[in-house]
């Protein structure tokens, strides 16, 4: 068995190699990108049956194939042997070399590519000699036959030009041997009667006669005036043609193009192609040709005097200087620099800051200047000033936002909460939302404006919590323009204070109703009737002195009368009958922004009208975006806000400023338009601005005769508000002594640039719940920086108050001692989350304050719980070893929090 079996394996190889060198219908259908089964149709349609796409096709069945398929495209088909070969054979070569050109560090390599084709052609049987090249051949053949056809068409148009140039001489003549013919019957006519009136003396007949004897030899010379040097002008003799063939020659000419080809005359570059005229009879182009071969005496200077009088304006198109001055009107917006003022007026820019230093006014040429310097300006140099409105995207944008929205429904309310600093703002809305918002805020006072709504047995309810402190004024007033109803929250033990008679303020301002909540009636010493009639001195009447202003008593700590305040609530949004439409292009006010390390800017908004939902395209003050994502006040995504909804907004390009309206507009463009011609007429204003400002303290400066002292600061906060609230109430510090300038302020955390700008200009850092990263560390540390970082607002404004005020003493300040980066978080039954922390700069002291901070923000301020090192408790932990930190009251730290260990120590302020 193992013989026969070895001796059958050559023979199975053998069949391989036969089947390896066939064809088969699959690898045909492959070679010719053809499916199989559309293959197996066209060779069934052939004559040529094949049962399936692994079958042998020969060589005669392809040409059989190829065959059929010309004849059904139409094409001859040639009967064809299979050892036929081919009579022309190319051969394309392609040869590639390099050379190097130059040398040393010039030294470059040039590729050459060297292409050669060869046709090789088989001779026929009869031994007759075959063309090298028959495609060239074909071509000549048909480039002689194209030129014989231009030929021919040229000729044709030679002899109808010729044709008509005979036609017009046969009417011209016929027209000058009319005029001779009427001529000689006049000269005939003028000799009768002088013969019939002859004078005595025969002298003068004699002249006349001779005279009329030479009229009558020429007729057509006529006395001509002088022009020039005093030659006789050619009288010319225009034919009257009829209107219907002008016309006509008009259309032959059209049909053919504005260049006429006359007969016999080929293009001769010396004939000038009719010296620059168009259709000229064959006599005129006589004349012209006879003109150009003269002398060059008297006859080139007439030519010459005849040019320049059609140079000066002789001619039809000549142009001439205007005999009165122009008068321009010039758009003018709010800003124009003094270069774009001088070229609407077509003056150099010096001629414009002449006429205004003649005016009293300074400018320099790149300098801005307002409307109305500029409209000053330009009526004085006569010209008529026009207002530029240039507000073509707010035109467009306020169109777009005028588009119906669809049918108004009822929308939920939105409520302010106000009132004075811890009367119980936060604490009481912490009661209705079942949180607690109070206990995370840095001293226990709110110092953001916060954003809720909540879904209350009564309702949905939107709640704007805004801080109570003096210096949050403009936040208050913001807060009481986006509401709908405006709750004062007024403490039972404290009575009307500042802040309270300033939220009664801008209620009424706005125009909203106000419902009074007392507060803390639980207390021993609550007296709402004391309320009440302070109330009285603000114009706040309540319903039980016969007013119209619901006054609610209650308690945000046990809960008591808040289900009246809601009823009170509800209540007044019946009254007010509030709608809004809940489809279309949404509409609404920018409430908060801030600068996220990981998420860029985020604004939160109050939407007022229509829907805004992901992917939208909004503009919002001077920036534009497309919303990337929407999240609620918990956190959580959502994927489209109605009216009376706050939610975050990601996508800006920029953070917006606070109380900023944003309009959800169609396209990207529209956005971007509108961003940058606000942004555009912002940096206008803020320069014209700025150098007025400049003047002015220099002429102030110049009248006191001494330097005024001057603090500069640097502002960085983590919100919009706080930066506003922050740059108001320490410019408002100023007074006589020392001026308070801000010079910058934002959003986020101290950068680089912060730092250079206080190096600069010798300002104090201020960084308001923020911290500086390392590269603006080393710049403060190199330039002995002055920075300065709190978490409540009073320090910050007590302390520049006290360096405003001239009061010295002693100063608290705040030293960071160390801090811990959390390594990992660790769950313990006994000590909650246990940080697992190296320490990395400094040192942390277990009985001193410490703060929680992520991505540069402060998130916790508290104590430690515990402090071990390996199972032991130690008072201390030095840099670079490795602790477990144990945070009182706070569970949330994450690994890669910082734990910042402070210490407040007493400083002596010195000048």
């Amino acid at each position: 068995m193992a013989p026969s079996r070895v001796g059958c394996v050559p023979r199975q190889e053998d069949t391989e190699n036969r089947m390896s060198q066939q064809t088969t219908i699959r690898k045909l259908a492959e070679l010719v990108n053809t499916p199989v089964e559309k293959l197996l149709e066209q060779l069934a349609e052939a004559g040529m049956k094949f049962s399936g796409p692994d079958q042998v096709v020969t060589s005669i069945e392809k040409v059989k194939l190829l065959g059929f398929l010309k004849r059904s495209h139409g094409k001859a088909d040639k009967p064809v042997d299979g050892d036929e070969a081919a009579k022309k054979i190319t051969l394309n070569r392609s040869r590639k070399q390099e050379i190097t050109v130059g040398g040393g560090k010039n030294r470059t390599t040039v590729d050459v590519v060297v292409r050669k084709k060869v046709t090789l052609v088989k001779p026929n049987d009869s031994g007759a000699p075959v063309s090298e090249d028959d495609e060239r051949a074909e071509i000549l053949r048909k480039l002689e036959e194209s030129k014989q056809r231009n030929l021919a068409e040229q000729q044709r148009l030679a002899a109808d030009d010729k044709r008509r140039a005979d036609a017009a001489d046969a009417v011209r003549r016929a027209a000058e041997d009319a005029v001779r013919a009427k001529a000689e019957e006049e000269a005939s006519a003028r000799r009768a009667s002088e013969a019939a009136n002859a004078p005595a003396d025969p002298a003068p007949a004699k002249a006349a006669a001779g005279t009329g004897a030479a009229a009558a030899a020429d007729p057509a010379r006529k006395p001509a005036p002088a022009h020039g040097h005093g030659h006789p002008k050619p009288a010319r003799v225009e034919p009257a043609r009829p209107a219907d063939d002008r016309n006509a020659a008009a259309a032959r000419h059209k049909t053919r193009g504005s260049h006429a080809m006359v007969a016999g005359v080929e293009d001769d570059d010396a004939a000038n192609r009719f010296a620059g005229q168009l259709h000229l009879s064959p006599s005129d182009r006589a004349r012209r040709s006879n003109s150009n071969t003269r002398g060059k005496g008297g006859r080139m200077q007439q030519n010459r005097r005849q040019n320049e009088q059609s140079r000066s304006g002789g001619g039809q198109h000549g142009f001439s200087r205007p005999t009165a001055p122009i008068v321009r009107e010039v758009a003018i917006g709010e800003t124009i620099t003094v270069a774009d003022l001088a070229q609407k007026l077509a003056l150099k820019g010096g001629d414009v800051v002449k006429a205004m230093f003649k005016m009293g006014v300074m400018a320099t040429i790149n300098q801005s200047i307002d409307h109305d310097t500029a409209a000053l300006v330009t009526e004085e140099l006569g010209h008529i000033v026009v207002k530029a409105l240039g507000n073509d995207a707010e035109d467009a944008l306020l169109a777009h936002a005028e588009e119906v929205q669809g049918d108004k429904a009822p929308r939920p309310p939105v409520v302010t909460i106000m009132g004075h600093v811890d009367h119980g703002k936060t604490s009481l809305l912490d009661y209705i939302r079942r949180t607690k918002v109070a206990s995370g805020e840095a001293g226990g006072i709110t110092q953001h404006i916060g954003a809720y709504h909540v879904e209350t047995p009564k309702g949905v309810i939107s709640f704007l919590d805004t801080p109570g402190h003096a210096a949050f004024t403009s936040m208050r007033a913001r807060g009481a323009k986006l509401t709908d109803i405006v709750v004062l929250v007024v403490a039972a033990d404290d009575g009307v204070m500042p802040q309270t008679k300033e939220a009664v303020q801008h209620a009424k301002a706005a125009g909203v109703p106000l419902i009074v909540a007392i507060n803390k009636i639980d207390k021993s010493d609550a007296d709402p009737l004391r309320v009440k009639n302070e109330l009285l001195s603000e114009d706040v009447v309540a319903e039980d002195f016969g007013g119209d202003t619901q006054m609610v008593e209650l308690s945000a700590k046990t809960g008591a009368g808040v289900d009246n305040l809601l009823d009170a609530i509800s209540l007044q949004a019946e009254v007010l009958e509030l709608r809004a439409a809940p489809v279309g292009r949404a509409t609404g006010t920018v409430i908060e922004s801030a600068l996220d390390k990981g998420r860029g800017p985020v604004a939160t908004v109050l939407v007022q009208q229509g829907q805004l939902k992901k992917g939208d395209y909004l503009v919002c003050g001077v920036h534009y975006g497309r919303v990337r994502a929407l999240f609620d006040e918990t956190g959580k995504q959502v994927e489209q806000a109605g009216p009376s909804i706050p939610v975050q907004v990601l996508g800006l390009s920029g953070v917006p400023d606070a109380g900023d309206d944003f309009v959800v507009v169609e396209d990207e463009r529209l956005a971007k338009d509108v961003a940058q011609q606000r942004d555009a007429k912002r940096r206008e204003s803020r320069l014209v601005a700025a150098a007025g400002n400049r003047m002015e303290d220099i002429m102030a400066q110049m009248g006191k005769g001494e330097g005024q002292l001057s603090l500069n600061l640097v502002v960085k906060a983590d919100v919009q508000g706080s930066v506003e609230a922050l740059r108001q109430a320490l410019v408002a510090l100023s007074n006589d002594q020392i001026r308070i300038n801000v010079i910058s302020s934002g959003v986020g955390g101290i950068t680089e640039s912060d730092a250079n700008a206080a190096a600069t200009a010798k300002a104090t850092v201020i960084g308001f719940n923020v911290r500086a990263d390392a590269s603006a560390r080393r710049i403060i540390e190199a330039n002995g920086v002055d920075l300065r970082y709190f978490s409540i607002i009073y320090d910050v404004i007590d302390q520049v108050k006290q360096v405003a005020s001239g009061i010295l003493g002693m100063e608290i300040r705040e030293e960071i001692i160390g801090t811990a980066q959390v390594r990992d978080v660790f769950r313990s039954s006994k000590f909650g989350a246990v940080a697992g922390c190296m320490v990395i700069e400094g040192v942390v002291k277990r009985s001193k304050p410490i703060r929680v901070l992520r991505d540069n923000a402060v998130i916790f301020e508290g104590e430690l719980e515990s402090l071990r090192r390996f199972k032991e408790n130690v008072d201390e932990v030095r840099n670079g070893t490795e602790c477990g930190i144990g945070v009182k009251a706070y569970n949330d730290v994450k690994p890669g929090d910082q734990i910042e260990c402070f210490e407040r120590i007493e400083v002596q302020r010195t000048l």
